[in-house]
């Protein structure tokens, strides 16, 4: 993701794009509500279905600053922490109190990603935001610092138990060759909003942003691989980069035939979404693809015709969620019809969707959501296909 939100969100608004026409097949049934309490700021939602049938659907809850007179709303909190809840029922009804993943020690925990392995492991992986004593104090100037927090790069979590216990945190490698540090002065672990994906290889590859060489702000992707279920990462090869757009927040998919299939946010390409493909196992990327239509972050899900449910929100008017049907190996992404999910969002401040499929041809996609510049909370939508 960018290292900064609040920055990223002010530089990529643009005029809404005519919508295409409804995506084939896709039928919305309804809305359900996941999660919304009148005290927390709720975001960034992620979601595994277990092999008992049981999803779990993770999110980042932070304090609603607006109940003690606090204007607007921030990315980062000192009490922002990672939970969790439950459905039994194919996400018709939730846990109503949120279980604690984890609570970082030295500050905020950012959007927790979850990946469901093939031994029914599930990896986390969040970053971290931590509160300095005053605005724009840092150590030394390689630390990124946004408002008062200082940025302090990503770390991951492992559940053996169906998320009811955690190991870590595991703090990813740096990329090579950068000179970007945490707070502690050592080189800034790697971190990233989106899906990895679990390859046919049994490895897990993780696309992650990173300030580019000498910048502090401005990011590329890369691909890290991990051989032991997310404890350590190994840095594999650029995914994206260029000399004026930045890349960040990006979901991987691997194709029926083995391809990687990268999904990238974009800063300074009008907020068009772009796509990079490995065709070796991740060794190398080709160059990246403009799909030429906007929305931010997504996520890519396998359907049972071996077709892929791309989601992804949509922070243009109308405010809302989005997806499309690729073919197989994703090569219709630039000419895939759209289908929008929702269009009644209250401002730009939502999306983020995360999708499982369910039996009988059900998706349920999550998200979180506002009306009306109101409560952000976690929803989803249910589709047929």
């Amino acid at each position: 993701m960018s290292l900064s939100r609040r920055t990223f969100a002010l530089s990529s608004i643009a005029a809404p794009t005519l919508a295409a026409a409804p995506a084939p097949g896709l039928k919305k049934i309804k809305d359900v509500m996941i999660y919304e309490n009148d005290m927390y700021y709720c975001s960034f939602p992620s979601i595994v279905r277990r092999p008992d049938g049981e999803l779990i659907t993770a999110f980042r809850r932070a304090p609603n600053r607006r109940q003690i007179g606090i204007k607007g709303y921030s990315h980062t909190d000192a009490n922002s922490y990672l939970v969790l809840v439950r459905s039994k029922d194919n996400g018709e009804t939730w846990t109503s109190e949120p279980e604690l993943i984890y609570a970082h020690p030295w500050g905020g925990s950012q959007d927790p990603c979850i990946v469901q392995l093939r031994d029914g492991s599930i990896v986390c992986t969040s970053y971290l935001w931590t509160l300095l004593s005053k605005t724009s104090e840092a150590p030394n100037p390689n630390v990124y610092v946004a408002g008062q927090y200082g940025f302090q790069g990503g770390f991951v979590v492992r559940s053996d138990d169906g998320a009811r216990t955690w190991k870590g945190p595991y703090y990813p490698a740096p990329v090579p060759d950068r000179t970007v540090r945490n707070l502690f002065d050592q080189p800034l672990p790697t971190y990233n909003r989106g899906a990895m994906c679990q390859g046919r290889d049994g490895r897990l590859y993780w696309v992650i942003a990173y300030p580019r060489k000498g910048e502090r702000a401005k990011t590329d992707v890369h691909l890290m691989i991990s051989s032991d279920r997310g404890q350590t990462w190994k840095y594999s090869c650029p995914v994206a980069t260029d000399a004026t757009a930045q890349f960040n927040e990006t979901s991987i998919y691997e194709t029926p035939k083995g391809d990687l299939v990268a999904f990238i946010r974009t800063d300074g390409l009008n907020d068009h979404t772009v796509v990079a493909r490995s065709r070796d196992g991740g060794k190398s990327f080709e160059p990246y693809q403009d799909a030429g239509w906007q929305g931010h972050p997504h996520h890519a899900i396998r359907l049972a015709d071996n077709s892929v449910f791309l989601v992804y929100g949509y922070r243009h008017q109308p405010y809302g969620i989005r997806a499309r049907i690729l073919d197989p190996e994703c090569t219709n992404f630039a000419t895939a019809a759209e289908f929008t999910i929702r269009d009644d969002g209250g401002t730009r401040d939502l999306g983020y969707p995360w999708a499982v499929a369910l039996p009988n041809r059900r998706i349920l996609a999550t998200y979180y959501f506002n009306h009306s510049d109101g409560l952000r909370h976690i929803a989803a939508t249910l589709l047929s296909y």
